[in-house]
Formats: C-alpha cells, structure tokens, sequence
C-alpha cells in the first residue's frame, strides 16, 4: 500500500516538474537546435542519422530526440509540436526523481527514499536546466538509474545489474560515452577501493549489467555506421572523443576548476550537508555502501568532468545524483541548531521571494507601480501586458500550498528538507506561471524571424546559411520552413 507520505512527496515533484513545461516557444540556444533534431523527426526523417535544417546532425545519438518526437506527435492534438516535446524532459525528470528516491532507500532505509529525491529536487543548479528541452536530462536519468542498480546490486545483482546496465544504455544514448565512462569507472573501482564491493553479487551484477547494456551500445552505431562510416566517425571521433581531449574547436573552453568554482551555489544545499554525512561519519568510519558509493561517484565524475578540455554548468547535472544521495542521511543527523536554522531560513528566504514574485507581477500585468512597470516592459518591449486568470489562479494555488507547508507539523527532524524542496516548487512555479510569457518574448526568436520573413523576397530559389548557427538554422526551418 502506498503510503501518505509518498503520495505527498510524488505530488511535489509533479508540480516542481509542470510548471514551464509548456507556453513557450524553444529557447536560446540550446532549446532551439534540440527542437530542430526534433522537428526533422516528426516531418519524417531518419531515426539513425539525426538531422538539423536538412543537414545531418552527429553531436549527440537520438535517444532524447526520439522521445521528444514521440512525445510532441502524441499531444499534437492538444499542445503546439515544442510544448509536446519538452513533455520529455518531464517524464525523463520524474524517471530520475523515482530512481534517486530508490537508491536513496536502497542505501539508507526506507525512511530515505523521499529525502534523497527531495535534496536533488532542491538543488539550485538544476531547476532551470531540467525544464529545458535537452539530452542532459535523459542523461541525468540514466545516471539515477545506474546508481540505483549499483546499490541494489549488493543484495539483489540480477535486478541491480538490470538497472545499471538500462542506465549505462540510456546515458550513452542519451550522450554517447561520457555515461558509459563515468559508470564503468564507478563500478569497477568499487571493489579495487572498498572490501564491502569485493563480492560475487557484485561480480554478477556487473556481468549482467553488461549484457544489458549491449543493445543499447551496439544497435545505433552499427545501424549509423552501416548508413555512412563518414558520419559514424564524426559523431566518434569528433563529437565524442574529439571534443573531450581539445581536438577540434567544438565548445567552449575549458577551466579545470570551472566545476569546483560553480558547486557552492549549484549544489545547493546538497553539498553543505553532504560535507556534514563526511564530518558525522569520521567516528563510525567510512566503510559503509551509503557513503562510499555516492563519494565514489562523486569523485569520478568531477574529476572527469575536471579534465574535458569544455565546460559548462549544465554538463554539470550528474553531479547532483551522488551528491544528493551522499547528503540523505545527514537530515536526520543535523544539530538542532542547524536545522532549525535551515527551517527558518527556507520559510522566511522563500515566503519574500513569493511575496516579490507578486510585486512584480503586478507591476508587469497591472502597472503598479508604474515605473517598475515600465522598466520590465523596456527589457522585453514585445510582450503585452494584462491580467490573465488561468497564471493568476495557478499563481494563487501554488502560494496557498506553500503557506500550508509553512504552517504544517514541526516535529519532524526531515522536515526542514520538505519545506526547502516546497519553497523551491512554490518560487520556481510561480516565476514559470506568471512570467514565462515576458521571457518568451526575449528568448524566442519568433518575432526575429517574422521580421525576416516580411523582409524577403516573395520568391527566391535559396538563402545562404553561412555564419548562420544551429540554433537559428533549426527555428527558420520551424517558424518560416526555410531551409538554408
């Protein structure tokens, strides 16, 4: 039976996912371009050989695109094609919420499940990105579901090698080797460096993870090679192994300390009661699988993240899966003091946001005060003002649940986790609810294109597309369906 608590826990996941969703057109840059894989999809075009504009598209296998595919042609009927599609990522951030929640419970009890899901649900760094219509979230999904097989392995290897194979398979799909080379890192030295993984459970875990995740390695690039061996070997050596060594000038530049400068904020609060699990432990020790996998983890894909020769903060996502599960059994550890601090921090902290996301929508819609009214309209002139019932009453819900969560039960030593994840759910709700169509307007490039579209010609026989990048290839196509 379900218990009451994991229907109030899946319920605030659900409504920290929704909300900005849909309502919107894909984003700069990186929405952009995924919509154009996905639009080639939809129209008809190859699952093996992704396409952008009408030009092959090797950065990334079709994993998440095929998915976004499915899911925009099956809501057609009720949601414009790029709201059906960044669905996905929704369902790819329930699948990760569920399986973080798993290995959380697996690791440390079944009182630990809910407070795994909700630290990765209050981390800073992924709020934003997990909304997106980006393979990153189908990879952040699979690393959930590799971590979970890699804990469930120790008692139960067939499910567990199940698991982590599915994950290692999805991740790979999702983004080529990165997943595979992280996990396979992970889950061979384990037992090189923790006598609690030199086991046949684990031994057996790892062979039929193997078996599992041959499908997924095997079946597109032999399908992608036996199509065009020229594209197999960009996508290889130029999208994957050339981009991470610093072979081509694909992606920004890298900083080898880039991950540990943004992980204070991007982390948190995960990381400073991840760090308090490591200073709580020093007496008992740290030979326990509920600590040792998850600094493991950790560990490995900073590092690796640490020498790619690109960074940015959204290849940063795995990263909050081990450190959310390393920072669970903390909740229950902290002293009084600090979490009555973090209960008091996340009511006040979160109740002012609520109370200035208001103030500023009204000066938005309503133009009180005026002058503020006019600044936010002279940031984005192409967004028109009014009151709207159906934001203004979701507005209301989500302020209502959150004034709940304040005033619910105190005694409950989780509970300061609950009210951080429910002021994160009321804040990013509210900021997707009321203001996602003044966004639109600065982050969609609908109306640069329909001023394009009135300046050509009626008839021409091609536009070029030199210096014209993915993101803006990919929306002429969408909005005005020319192909450069």
């Amino acid at each position: 039976m379900i218990s009451h608590r994991i229907v109030l826990v899946a319920l605030l996941c659900l409504a920290w996912i929704l909300p900005g969703l849909i309502g919107h057109d894909p984003w700069k840059p990186d929405e952009a371009y995924s919509f154009g894989v996905v639009y080639e999809i939809v129209q008809g075009g190859s699952w093996v050989v992704p396409h952008l504009a009408g030009e092959p598209f090797m950065e990334k296998p079709p994993l998440f695109y095929l998915s976004a595919a499915a899911s925009a042609w099956l809501f057609s009927p009720l949601l414009p094609l790029h709201d059906g599609a960044r669905l996905a990522s929704g369902f790819y951030m329930a699948l990760t919420f569920v399986f973080c929640g798993l290995a959380g419970r697996e690791l440390y009890g079944k009182n630990f499940g809910a407070v795994s899901a909700l630290l990765l649900l209050g981390c800073l760094g992924l709020v934003v990105r997990s909304h997106q219509l980006i393979t990153d979230v189908a990879l952040l999904a699979g690393f959930a579901a590799a971590f979970y097989g890699l804990a469930l392995g120790l008692r139960r290897p067939a499910l567990g090698g199940f698991w982590l194979g599915t994950g290692v398979g999805a991740g790979f799909m999702a983004k080529g080797l990165i997943a595979p080379g992280m996990l396979g890192i992970v889950a061979f030295a384990a037992p090189l460096l923790f006598r609690a993984w030199r086991t046949r459970s684990h031994l057996l875990s790892l062979a039929i993870a193997a078996v599992v995740a041959l499908p997924w390695l095997l079946i597109w690039p032999l399908a992608l090679y036996q199509s065009s061996p020229p594209l197999f070997d960009e996508w290889l050596w130029v999208n994957n192994l050339g981009r991470f060594i610093g072979a081509n000038d694909l992606g920004p530049p890298a900083d080898s300390a880039h991950y540990l400068h943004i992980l204070p904020w991007y982390g948190f609060p995960a990381l400073p009661i991840a760090l308090w699990t490591l200073w709580d432990a020093r007496a008992t020790g740290y030979a326990k699988p509920g600590i040792q996998l998850p600094l493991l983890g950790f560990a490995v894909i900073l590092g690796v993240l640490s020498a790619a020769s690109d960074a940015r903060e959204l290849y940063a996502l795995p990263l909050l899966v081990p450190l959310a599960l390393l920072a669970t059994p903390a909740v229950n550890t902290l002293r009084r003091g600090a979490a009555n601090a973090w209960l008091w921090f996340s009511a006040m902290g979160f109740t002012f946001f609520v109370i200035v996301a208001w103030f500023y929508w009204v000066a938005l819609e309503l133009g009180i005060p005026e002058r503020l009214h006019l600044h936010l309209h002279t940031i984005q002139p192409g967004y028109p003002p009014g009151f709207k019932l159906l934001p203004f009453a979701l507005g209301v819900a989500y302020t209502l649940a959150w004034i709940a969560i304040v005033a619910g039960p105190k005694r409950n030593p989780q509970r300061p986790v609950f009210v951080w994840a429910g002021g994160m759910t009321a804040v990013w709700g509210l900021i997707a609810i009321l203001f996602v169509g003044w966004v639109d307007a600065g982050k969609s490039y609908r109306s640069m294109i329909g001023s394009m579209q009135q300046a050509m010609p009626a008839q021409y026989r091609c536009v070029s597309s030199r210096n014209l990048g993915e993101p803006q290839r990919a929306m002429l196509h969408y909005f005005a369906g020319v192909i450069t």
